[in-house]
C-alpha cells in the first residue's frame, strides 16, 4: 500500500498525542498501546475517507475514542471470571452425540412391532401405569407388561446396549459434567 509522505507524517506526529490520550482513557498503558495501534491500522485501512487538508490528529482522535467506546460496550457485557469458576457452571452436554443417538432410538423404536412401540411409550414416554396401559390398548395387564419388556429388550439389541451404565453421556461427557471434573 502506497501512503502519501505527507498523511504518513502526519500520523506519526499525531502517535504521542494519541498515546497520551489512551492512557487517560485506559489507566493501563499496555492497554492504550494497543489502542493506539488499532487506531492506527484502522486509520490505515480507511485512509481513502480522510479529506487532505482537514484535521489528521482529530480524524485520529475520533477513530481511537469511537474504537474505545466500541470495546467498552462490548467489555461492558464480558462477565470476569478470573478463577474459572464462572465458566465452569456453563457445563452443558454436546448436542451433536444426542441428536445422533436420537436419530438411532427413533430408527429402533420403528423397528419394533407396533404393538410392543405402543405399549413402550404408553409406559415408558408417556408415563402411563401398566393398568391404565391395559386398559387403553384393551388387554391384560399381563400382556402389557410381557410386550414392555420384549420391547424394552429388543431395543437394547438393536442399539446394542448391554446394561443400564451405557444410557446417558459416555464416560468422556460424564467426566466433564461431573462437579470438579470427578465422575
Amino acid at each position: 500500500m502506497s501512503l502519501d509522505p505527507s498523511l504518513r507524517e502526519a500520523m506519526l506526529a499525531a502517535v504521542p498525542s494519541l498515546r497520551a490520550f489512551a492512557i487517560s482513557l485506559c489507566r493501563n498503558v499496555d492497554r492504550a498501546d494497543d489502542l493506539v495501534q488499532e487506531t492506527l491500522a484502522r486509520a490505515l485501512t480507511h485512509i481513502d475517507s480522510f479529506r487532505p487538508g482537514t484535521n489528521m490528529p482529530a480524524w485520529l482522535f475520533t477513530i481511537l475514542r469511537n474504537q474505545f467506546r466500541s470495546e467498552y460496550r462490548k467489555r461492558r457485557r464480558e462477565v470476569e471470571d478470573s478463577d474459572g469458576g464462572y465458566a465452569e457452571s456453563l457445563k452443558s452436554q454436546p448436542e451433536q452425540e444426542g441428536q445422533v443417538e436420537f436419530t438411532e432410538f427413533r430408527a429402533a423404536l420403528a423397528k419394533l412391532p407396533a404393538d410392543q412401540r405402543e405399549a413402550l411409550i404408553l409406559v415408558g414416554a408417556s408415563g402411563f401405569s401398566y393398568e391404565e396401559t391395559a386398559k387403553i390398548c384393551g388387554c391384560a395387564v399381563g400382556t402389557i407388561k410381557s410386550r414392555v419388556n420384549r420391547a424394552r429388550s429388543r431395543l437394547g439389541e438393536l442399539l446394542s446396549v448391554d446394561s443400564n451404565d451405557e444410557f446417558g453421556p459416555d464416560q468422556t461427557t460424564k467426566a466433564v459434567l461431573a462437579p470438579n471434573n470427578r465422575p
